[in-house]
């Protein structure tokens, strides 16, 4: 690697690992350049849902970027709100947060944000022209201690160390292993709708999360800060499943097909799913524990390394820990003299990961598994009996 006073590094990816990478380092006095590929942060029209920052890992990476104020400011306390119900519609587990403020008395911070307004939050706080929009990565090959990165539009830029950022389909994942994503033998399809023209079906979902289980099943809903619901059906598919890209009414037909003899009301989540918001989501990952053999010049954070299911909460937190333990990691020896930094970066994050993408694996197992909604419930009655809270039914 370059030992002059400003080594290169190039982050190939905008979400919020390579967002808060990009953030604490310029918080530490490192620059960095991030190549995003959408022409701008409003180029995706839908980003999911909203999630939960969690203590420890997105917290910790929000305050490190000095964004911390911003994201509580645009943060809904409400969204700690979890119903679950069986495929009948009837409430299983149901836990409403009850202080005063909306929160749950004794619990830990984890108001839900919107994921594009995080996004939003992250870019507005990184340094003016630090962001290359429009530059979709193509390859990276050597030059001399350094890598020439070439993208879409032609263009090359030569960096000291490029981290791939690019989530799960990552292109410079090869770079450094030859892992592939699997499929789990399930999707989702995703939909939304505002919730204005469905009040009696907002009015069910209550103000946080709300899942439906049964027959290997799930559709999960969540509110989000612009008055719109999405809405998340989970099924047992094989890889070639696809829906109509230019026909919504028979991709709704599709999808409804697999919860046949629901609740009708559960069924109308998916059936008024607005035409341009329905998106095909097959579940894939990483293998667990995915690790590989530290590469100088070149590493991977987030999904680019570490792809996981859903089902823990965990994927964009261990995401953003690793953008911020590997700003500290640069920024705690000589500018370029990064490489044994990195590797023991890589040992660490890995471990995290994979215990996190563990998790997540049996979660999954167990909601969409024989017994659901019951094995849900009990998960959450074991997180809320560690906080001394009962949750109730009903």
């Amino acid at each position: 690697m370059s030992t002059t006073a400003s080594p290169r590094i190039a982050i190939i990816g905008g979400g919020p690992g390579g967002l808060v990478l990009l953030n604490v380092l310029a918080r530490r006095g490192i620059s960095a350049t991030l190549y995003e590929r959408d022409d701008s942060p409003t180029a995706r029209g839908q980003v999911g849902s909203s999630l939960d920052l969690h203590r420890g890992s997105g917290q910790d990476a929000i305050e490190a970027a000095g964004l911390h104020d911003e994201w509580l400011k645009a943060s809904r306390a409400e969204g700690e709100e979890v119903i679950g119900t069986d495929k009948a519609g009837v409430t299983i587990i149901h836990h409403r947060p009850s202080g005063p403020d909306g929160r749950t008395p004794g619990a830990p911070l984890k108001p839900e944000i919107d994921r594009k307004i995080l996004r939003q939050i992250l870019v507005d706080g990184a340094p003016q022209g630090s962001i290359k929009w429009g530059h979709s990565f193509v390859s990276a090959a050597p030059a001399g201690d350094a890598w020439e990165i070439s993208f879409a539009d032609g263009s090359k830029v030569t960096a000291d160390l490029v981290v791939g950022a690019d989530g799960g389909r990552s292109r410079v994942r090869p770079l450094v292993s030859d892992a592939q994503i699997v499929h789990t033998g399930w999707t989702m399809v995703e939909l939304a709708f505002a919730s204005s023209a469905h009040p009696e079906l907002a009015a069910r979902l209550g103000a946080g999360s709300f899942y439906a289980f049964g027959e290997h099943k799930r559709i999960a809903a969540q509110h989000t800060g612009d008055g719109r619901i999405h809405i998340g059906a989970t099924f047992p598919a094989p890889e070639s499943f696809v829906i109509p890209k230019d026909d919504a009414a028979a991709a709704k037909v599709l999808v409804l097909a697999q919860f046949e003899g629901w609740a009708p009301w559960l069924r109308e989540l998916i059936a008024s799913g607005e035409d341009d918001s329905i998106f095909l989501r097959p579940l894939t990952i990483l293998p667990i524990g995915h690790t590989w053999p530290h590469k100088k010049g070149v590493t991977i954070i987030g999904d680019a390394a570490n792809l996981m299911s859903t089902f823990a909460g965990a994927g964009a937190n261990v995401a953003m820990l690793a953008g911020l333990e590997l700003a500290k990691a640069l920024a705690a020896g000589p500018p370029g003299q990064w490489d044994e930094a990195v590797a023991q970066f890589e040992t660490k994050m890995c471990k995290i990961a994979g215990e996190a993408a563990a998790q997540s694996d049996k979660n999954m197992k167990e909601a969409l598994g024989d017994e659901g909604v019951q094995r849900f419930a009990a998960r959450v009655k074991r997180v809320m009996a560690k906080l001394g809270i009962e949750p109730y039914v009903g």
